[in-house]
């Protein structure tokens, strides 16, 4: 994946014709585009390839079954276009390698989740997020998932995956901020509905993007 603007955008949206437009007016902007099951629900799993025609598609699924359920997804996301995949490392080892071998079939990247960015992770996440860290690098993960509303943990999850790609949600809305998830060693950050929701998304990503030019 490109490092240009170290930026992904978390299209949460449920509409394919909001999708594919504020895809046309904001792709450029951003180095890979993450589409959910909300999108990918309402509106069928060919919008991956659709979306793909103007940046790289991440498919976040958080992916999380037994190595066989794992790897018939993994394909399905990735015979659609994608070129990045999300998945949960909870399942164990062998059900995040089966979508590394399969994503590696295609040249694709596997993100491992580790902690996510909203409350509720406290009570059951971070406390295993080192595990969680260990076994991505372990399962050869391409990267992992850290949170941008707590930079802390992104600092030690650094410390544990290493030169691993880091991808961080929660930058906006959620309270997190752009410079203070880049220092403590995030990769590239996550933004969503802070630009999705605007009623001027160019607008509303200069604000981010400021912040993160003085940080590349």
């Amino acid at each position: 994946m490109k490092k240009d603007t170290r930026l992904i955008l978390a299209l949460d949206v449920t509409s394919r014709e909001r999708a594919l437009s504020l895809v046309r007016s904001l792709g450029s902007h951003f180095d890979a585009i993450k589409v959910g099951y909300p999108l990918i629900l309402s509106t069928g799993l060919e919008i991956v390839r659709e979306i793909s025609a103007f940046a790289p598609v991440i498919a976040d699924l958080k992916i999380a079954d037994i190595p066989n359920t794992n790897r018939m997804i993994c394909e399905a996301a990735l015979k659609a276009g994608a070129r990045g995949l999300i998945a949960h490392a909870f399942p164990g080892r062998d059900s995040l390698k089966a979508c590394v071998i399969c994503a590696a079939d295609y040249d694709a990247d596997v993100f491992a989740v580790t902690e996510m960015s909203h409350l509720g992770a406290k009570e059951f996440m971070v406390p295993v997020a080192e595990k969680l860290a260990r076994l991505a690098v372990d399962a050869g993960a391409d990267g992992v998932v850290a949170p941008a509303t707590r930079p802390e943990r992104i600092r030690l999850i650094r410390s544990i995956v290493g030169s691993k790609t880091i991808i961080s949600p929660g930058v906006g809305v959620q309270g997190g901020s752009a410079r203070n998830t880049l220092e403590a060693g995030a990769d590239y950050l996550i933004i969503g509905r802070s630009v999705t929701s605007s009623e001027d998304p160019i607008a509303a990503l200069k604000l981010i993007t400021s912040d993160v030019s003085n940080k590349k």
